[in-house]
């Protein structure tokens, strides 16, 4: 299954050149120019990763990232800023961002970061599909249960 991956920053133009990049590579890519239309888009669908412009006008991406956390705790996101400075990177990482680059960065950066961004969401994934087999082979009417 391709990797979904949603890109949200307000650069039209980067935007679409590293979309037909990544589409050319293989990847589900979805775009978005806001954070407030990106918080929609993951509303509405599983993405397994989001590339996130940090300086946003409007919604930033710092906060765009807490939403994401929020809505999709299992969706990676890796930050993506012309304009990085320590402080921002530190408060995305603390806020669960996967990792943080640079731009302009290599696409085979961004590919291998993304690619390893998803095998984490993966594995927690099947972290928690496994602890909930357990619990139901401890406790099978816990199925009867909805916790979620």
């Amino acid at each position: 299954m391709k990797i979904r991956v949603l890109l949200v920053d307000d650069e039209e133009q980067f935007v679409e050149t590293l979309a037909e990049r990544l589409a050319m590579r293989d990847y589900d890519v979805t775009t978005s120019l806001s954070g407030d239309d990106a918080l929609e888009q993951v509303r509405g669908y599983n993405f397994d990763v989001v590339v996130l412009d940090v300086l946003m006008p409007g919604v930033d991406g710092i906060e765009t990232l807490r939403e994401i956390k929020q809505i999709k705790p299992l969706t990676e996101v890796i930050m993506l800023t012309g304009h990085a400075t320590v402080e921002t990177a530190i408060e995305g990482m603390k806020l669960g961002a996967y990792d943080y680059l640079m731009k302009p960065c290599e696409t085979e950066e961004l590919i291998t970061k993304i690619n390893k961004a998803h095998e984490r969401k993966a594995e927690h994934q099947e972290r928690i599909r496994e602890a909930k087999v357990k619990k139901l082979e401890t406790s099978p009417m816990s199925v009867l249960i909805n916790e979620d």
